[in-house]
């Protein structure tokens, strides 16, 4: 691997932030660490491993079938859940991998039935599924009051068997009054639905509601098993923020996992006047020096990002000008300025540690979205590098 631009994954951030998600919930709570879209961008393999070293993690969520495979591939025993539906032609992998999908609907489960009866033709074996119960985020999942009739149906099969219930909160990472009563509302919702299987004569398994932000703020709300995602990997969910949870004399503290970084690759001399990249949207208000970076929105540095970027280069901030380009963007770093040579360090974001003096956050209010964006935008021709 030669090329310089790369992210570097910090494995003692990682394996900070599992110690702490581990010490905020009860010992008797069970977790699911999201590894989905690659770990969020920071390397699914090495995160599941890791959370394994920190121990007691239960289980871990995926998004697709070949992100489960990878796991199971690298050798990783725990419990998967797959967050999305498996279509026909993936059924066989699920049995195949001991992968745990979420189901809901009648023909659905009926389908995977049929496909579960012939995988294990001749056998006992039960295989295990969790139920999908949508309470308001208007994804997937049965209604709270279809619950127990779906429960009946998964256990009526000869080769299934609920061993769970899940739902997801749309609004718990906000602290407007109106979405944390919805958040209640949700909760409450999923309470009757499994409360109505628990009344059809059939055990629930694993119940499961709490994401990142549920984890942190609504502590009333774990059930049996959370599932962290975003806080695994150093970021807090939008406004249950590291401030909040201190003034709400909560105890929670992460670190940024991931520095994306860089080098200098040529410094050019720009005269007033002079216009910089596509559409000619910037011109030198007068002489200055630009720094030509090899990282562009191809990389996952998204165009939307500029104005307003900038990267950090031995301890300073310096600002993007013009449109960030598919490959590379350009940097203005002044005239004449020593501090600065070719093939120096440049950071777009990371940690404390990492040098950088820009987060993912900030990158994210930048482009009106999300952390969560900025990380898993990250595109495969950057190498992670583990430090």
């Amino acid at each position: 691997m030669s090329r310089c631009t790369k992210a570097i994954l910090y494995k003692d951030n990682l394996k900070y932030n599992l110690e702490q998600i581990r010490k905020y919930v009860e010992p008797e709570t069970k977790i699911c660490v999201a590894v989905k879209a690659d770990g969020y961008g920071h390397n699914a393999i090495l995160t599941a491993q890791l959370a394994n070293e920190v121990g007691n993690i239960d289980y871990f969520a995926v998004a697709t079938v070949d992100e489960a495979i990878e796991l199971r591939d690298a050798g990783i025993k725990n419990h998967i859940i797959l967050l999305s539906l498996s279509i026909p032609k993936e059924f066989h992998d699920l049995f195949e991998y001991e992968i745990t999908p979420l189901v809901f609907g009648k023909d659905y489960i009926e389908l995977l039935s049929q496909a579960a009866d012939n995988y294990f033709k001749g056998d006992d074996k039960k295989f295990s599924v969790h139920l999908a119960v949508d309470t308001g985020m208007g994804r997937i999942g049965c209604y709270s009051n279809e619950a127990a009739e779906q429960a009946k149906l998964i256990n009526s099969s000869n080769h299934l068997e609920l061993s769970g219930m899940i739902t997801h909160f749309c609004v718990s990472d906000s602290l407007e009054e109106k979405n944390q009563e919805f958040t209640k509302i949700q909760y409450e919702d999923f309470c009757k639905a499994v409360e109505s299987v628990k009344a059809a004569g059939i055990n629930p398994g694993i119940c499961s509601c709490g994401a990142s932000a549920a984890l942190l703020n609504n502590c009333d709300m774990h059930f049996d098993m959370v599932r962290p995602g975003i806080i695994t990997y150093g970021y807090y969910p939008d406004e249950i923020t590291k401030e909040y949870l201190t003034s709400a004399h909560k105890d929670f503290n992460i670190k940024p996992v991931l520095a994306l970084e860089t080098q200098v690759v040529a410094i050019r001399h720009f005269p007033k006047g002079k216009t910089i990249s596509y559409g000619r949207t910037y011109e030198c208000p007068e002489d200055t020096d630009i720094a030509i970076l090899p990282i562009g929105y191809a990389d996952g540095l998204l165009r939307r990002f500029s104005p307003g970027l900038e990267v950090t280069i031995n301890g300073k901030k310096y600002p993007v000008r013009g449109r960030i380009c598919m490959d590379q963007c350009m940097v203005d770093i002044g005239k004449d300025n020593k501090d600065v040579k070719v093939f120096d360090k440049v950071i777009v974001f990371g940690p404390k540690e990492s040098g950088a003096l820009t987060t993912a956050d900030d990158l994210a209010k930048l482009g009106n979205t999300i952390s969560y964006e900025v990380l898993t935008s990250l595109t495969k021709r950057i190498k992670r590098i583990i430090q």
